[in-house]
């Protein structure tokens, strides 16, 4: 750990430490907690208007879309680890406070980086995005080649030329449309390269430009990821551009030149997890953990939709969040025989990272993590309907803990239960994109809570004023309850044999 990120986590833990400490020192002794039994459960504890409440004040544009890696997410941490403290839990993050520490490393285009087609300049990863950070110095003439299909390849020699591709076709294995263009630009790119092109410059077409208009704010910050992580290295080749639909009707035109003067920079951030535990009642049991997941960081502050720049993440993930707060509260007033260990993941929307670095380096020892219970997007869609992941092989690692769950969906909200998100087949791929992921790829039980995707995912639209509290709380309920069966029953949730995930 350098200097300043222990710096900062000593400011961070100042800022949440003190004034709880004061005003718990005004308070008398609390009284003994009452003998556990596995039937007296504290789902009273679990209000709406609590959640409510957490919610609206993390979402707020305060904390400007808590963005991992940046102060923002930072903040919104310590506003977090007060919360735990007023509630009650014990620390379980690093040095006796609620934080784990963690680096996060950026690989950027320099803002000295350069491109243009012709008379256009084009800022790198505004204009046009560059597909992957590379080192590049390129000045060729540009040629178009319609689609690209082997007849129009055929009428132009790509040598020592930058080739301009419009995007086209659709996926046919059953993959979503942005895995396969995401795919089509790496092997459409990787065979013109092969044939002599010295660039390629992808040009959407109108599905493509859906996908664009929604997801090309990713390559405005870089790539992250942990130090050492093998997608940061910056592979020296051709860069590849692509470019909005609206670009096609002056891309084509004949006889333009394309430049570019590329440059890579990489350097580190901060982000956090947030780790408190309520310590079983069980002499034995306590000893082991029942881990309740979320994630606090969203995307921070983009370019304008509509006049709002703040992606308040108010069901991505504010949702999850809101929910683990009533769900402490809940163990606060009723302890159970195992421990519940609460993790706030940093940083997951650069690439799972504060649940990657976790997983990795726990705070409790990984063997006695017995079941992870992971919380994203629970509040949005129709009130009745919810999903499991890990209920439907290949990724199901354990029945016994998918058949608590869903016993405990039985006994509180009932929510019919959409499978289809869970299969391996469906196009996005959604159980590869949360926090339960890198202890399920460690053989640990781990199932996601979740109401799935919706229109206002990764926009601004997403705010608190749009989420269904009394499904939320409903799916509080939900994930409290299961959780509270793992943690009093004596044996721990049985691993499925031959468990293999499919990517």
């Amino acid at each position: 750990m350098n200097s300043f990120i222990k710096a900062t986590g000593l400011l961070l833990a100042g800022l949440s430490l003190a004034a709880p400490l004061d005003a718990a020192a005004q308070k008398k002794p609390a009284p003994a907690a009452r003998k556990t039994t596995s039937a007296a459960n504290a789902l009273s504890a679990i209000k709406e208007s609590d959640i409510k409440r957490d919610l609206y004040a993390l979402a707020a544009d305060h904390y400007r879309g808590r963005e991992g890696g940046t102060l923002d997410e930072l903040k919104a941490s310590v506003w977090l680890a007060d919360q735990i403290r007023a509630i009650g839990l014990q620390p379980a993050g690093d040095d006796g406070t609620y934080f784990q520490w963690f680096h996060l490393q950026r690989t950027r285009l320099t803002k000295a980086s350069k491109l243009s087609i012709g008379t256009r300049q084009l800022k790198p990863n505004h204009d046009a995005m560059v597909i992957a950070p590379t080192n590049a110095t390129v000045a060729a003439p540009l040629v178009f080649v319609g689609t690209g299909t082997p007849a129009e390849l055929g009428k132009v020699d790509v040598k020592g030329k930058a080739v301009a591709v419009q995007i086209s076709g659709a996926p046919t294995d059953g993959i979503s449309y942005r895995r396969y263009l995401f795919g089509k630009f790496s092997s459409q790119s990787a065979d013109l390269f092969k044939a002599g092109a010295v660039a390629v410059v992808f040009i959407s077409d109108v599905p493509a430009q859906a996908i664009y208009d929604h997801w090309s704010h990713i390559y405005e910050r870089g790539r992250f990821g942990l130090p050492g992580d093998a997608t940061l290295k910056v592979v020296e080749q051709p860069p590849v551009i692509w470019l909005p639909n609206t670009a096609l009707s002056w891309a084509q035109q004949a006889g333009q030149q394309f430049t570019a003067d590329l440059k890579v920079e990489s350097f580190l951030y901060p982000s956090v997890n947030i780790v408190a535990k309520m310590p079983g009642t069980d002499a034995q049991l306590k000893n082991e953990n029942v881990l309740f997941s979320t994630h606090q960081d969203h995307d921070g502050v983009r370019a304008p939709v509509a006049g709002d720049s703040i992606y308040n993440g108010a069901d991505d993930n504010a949702t999850g969040c809101a929910a683990l707060l009533a769900i402490m509260r809940a163990f606060k007033q009723q302890p159970a025989r195992r421990s519940a260990l609460f993790v706030y993941h940093g940083a997951e929307e650069r690439g799972l990272l504060g649940s990657r670095y976790y997983s990795a380096n726990p705070t409790v020892p990984k063997e006695s993590i017995v079941a992870v219970l992971n919380a994203e997007m629970m509040g949005r869609n129709a009130p009745d309907s919810a999903a499991l992941l890990g209920s439907t092989p290949p990724h199901r690692n354990s029945s016994d803990l998918v058949n608590m769950a869903l016993a405990a969906n039985q006994a509180g909200p009932k929510f019919k239960l959409d499978t289809e998100w869970d299969k391996a087949t469906h196009p996005e791929g959604w159980y590869f994109r949360s926090d339960h992921l890198p202890y399920a790829r460690l053989g640990i039980p781990a199932v996601m809570y979740t109401s799935w995707l919706h229109e206002d995912y990764h926009t601004p639209r997403d705010e608190a004023k749009t989420i269904d509290y009394a499904k939320l709380t409903r799916m509080t309920n939900w994930m409290y309850l299961t959780g509270w069966a793992v943690a009093n029953r004596t044996a721990a949730p049985a691993r499925e044999p031959g468990f293999k995930l499919e990517r």
